[in-house]
């Protein structure tokens, strides 16, 4: 394609996802992690690539554009703006979603078509959860299968809309960072393996409740499903994160939600971020008026939102 038939830039907006857990920390079967998640309508993570010379990104952002401008032979420069962004090491996905971000506005500004796996795994994401990959491309709450020793990016094998009614409480704690990095990659070697018996019955809980009670919109046998997949990681990882949650203050609001019935509750990944989900918004806003003022006190912050259902939105912008 010649150059003067490019655009002139491309601009993707992709959002936070919810990582409820993985339901295989076993992987005597074989493939090891599997997770559930669900794509949040906010925060945000909006870029803008176009061609020619700009200011310096930060060395993350930079390292990815390179990665992806050498795996493609492109040699023309390219400028990445970010707009928007995902809070970092919070469990939100925000590396992943950035990733994925630039190189699909890369793939699409040279028209390379660059599969989303191939992306996630030339940036070295996706190699435990394929969560972040599946709500970039379709929203919505996905499954995917884990890893086995040929697996580069876990498979989706589920993908469902969550509910338009229902609301998502966003609790976060911005004086902690979650796991990340090395220590995590440290965690995961040092960690001995989840019992066979209770990955066998959360496996059962998933395929029997949350993904029935999903389709029906039940939110109390989702919630159910999903206390019980917090519970197996929460105690799995309380070695490393010092806790069933990372966040003191989280742990303490989480706390008051699950005293209060609110089953469908937790941290997202490492956190520190947690969540909570109501039947609608009048119920999130109740709650949400109840939290503020109990823990007045707290450095927290609060945001309620839906679900995503949809992919990534790329939009293209040529000269004029």
């Amino acid at each position: 394609m010649k150059s003067n038939s490019l655009p002139h830039s491309v601009e993707v907006i992709t959002t936070a996802r919810l990582h409820m857990g993985f339901f295989d920390l076993n992987g005597s079967i074989g493939r090891r992690f599997g997770s559930m998640g669900v794509s949040l309508q906010a925060p945000h993570t909006r870029v803008e690539v176009s061609i020619g010379e700009g200011e310096a990104a930060p060395s993350y952002i930079e390292r990815t554009k390179q990665l992806l401008l050498q795996h493609t032979g492109i040699h023309t420069p390219v400028h990445v703006r970010v707009i928007e962004q995902i809070p970092r090491h919070a469990g939100l996905g925000s590396g992943t979603q950035m990733a994925l971000a630039i190189g699909t506005a890369i793939s699409t500004l040279f028209n390379v078509n660059l599969p989303l796996r191939d992306i996630a795994g030339l940036i070295g994401r996706g190699a435990r959860s394929g969560i972040g990959i599946g709500t970039f491309a379709t929203g919505g709450v996905v499954l995917d299968a884990g890893s086995n020793s040929h697996t580069v990016v876990p498979p989706i094998i589920a993908q469902h809309a969550f509910p338009e009614v229902w609301r998502i409480l966003l609790i976060f704690d911005d004086q902690h960072t979650g796991v990340h990095g090395d220590e995590e990659l440290q965690a995961f070697k040092r960690l001995a393996d989840h019992a066979l018996p209770n990955t066998q019955q959360l496996s059962h809980q998933l395929l029997m409740q949350a993904l029935p009670a999903l389709v029906e919109q039940d939110l109390a046998t989702f919630g159910k499903a999903v206390s019980a997949l917090q519970a197996y990681n929460g105690d799995y990882f309380a070695p490393v994160q010092g806790g069933r949650y990372a966040s003191k203050q989280v742990t303490a609001v989480l706390g008051d939600l699950l005293a209060h019935g609110i089953h469908c509750a937790g941290q997202s990944s490492w956190g520190p971020t947690g969540f909570a989900v109501f039947a609608n918004q009048q119920e999130a806003q109740m709650h949400l008026s109840r939290l503020q003022a109990r823990f007045s006190d707290m450095s927290l912050r609060w945001k309620i939102c839906t679900a995503n259902n949809h992919g990534a939105q790329i939009n293209i912008r040529n000269k004029g």
